[in-house]
């Protein structure tokens, strides 16, 4: 599929049920890209969009960021989720939601900060 940015392509954000939802936000793609950069490694799309079927199979939140393509769940190769969520935090203090699990990363695209350490 398509390359959107430098470092991913469209089908990485594609909803996992393949209904072809993939509309990505372009905030999400910044914070992605700069995460890319500042780690000089791949970061893998674990969970992009998401349809609504496909988010209650997940056991996405009804109002999840996945459902508007303003949200992406992620690995950093070779980095793990801690370090992950730190770089995110301190080089966006006051912004995006940032949600740290065991082995990925929550990154979404919201308006206000919300920041949550290890669930």
């Amino acid at each position: 599929m398509k390359q959107i940015t430098k470092f991913f392509k469209r089908s990485e954000f594609a909803c996992q049920c393949g209904c072809g939802f993939n509309t990505v936000d372009a905030e999400l793609l910044f914070i992605l890209n700069w995460l890319r950069e500042y780690f000089g490694e791949p970061v893998t799309v674990t969970s992009g969009c998401r349809c609504v079927a496909h988010n209650a199979a997940e056991g996405g939140a009804k109002k999840s960021f996945h459902l508007t393509g303003k949200a992406a769940d992620v690995k950093v190769k070779n980095v793990p989720a801690r370090e992950v969520f730190e770089a995110l935090a301190e080089n966006f203090p006051d912004e995006y939601g940032f949600i740290e699990y065991s082995t990925w990363v929550h990154i979404d695209s919201r308006e206000t900060k919300y920041h949550k350490g290890l669930v």
